[in-house]
């Protein structure tokens, strides 16, 4: 799968890994571990989101303005080119 924003485009499945100490829930770890659940990938795949959310999050924050004055404008205004669709 090819990630992409606004700094690089890298493959996830073929970028370099680092190993990394954690500490975890004993209970919590055991339990997976019965379930068969890959500690490493699971822990990757939730940081990844974790990641996207937070990106997420800073861009609204960032854009903030933009998007309230664009919509503001839009109420006002209606949609761009809304005159040419045929829906």
């Amino acid at each position: 799968m090819i990630i992409h924003d606004n700094i690089r485009t890298y493959n996830k499945d073929k970028a370099p890994k680092k190993a990394t100490n954690l500490t975890l829930n004993t209970e919590v770890l055991a339990e997976a571990k019965k379930l068969g659940i890959n500690i490493s990938k699971a822990c990757d795949a939730f940081l990844e989101s974790l990641v996207k959310q937070e990106k997420e999050r800073l861009w609204k924050l960032e854009n903030a303005k933009f998007i309230s004055e664009y919509n503001q404008i839009t109420e006002e205004e209606g949609l761009p080119l809304d005159k040419w669709r045929t829906f």
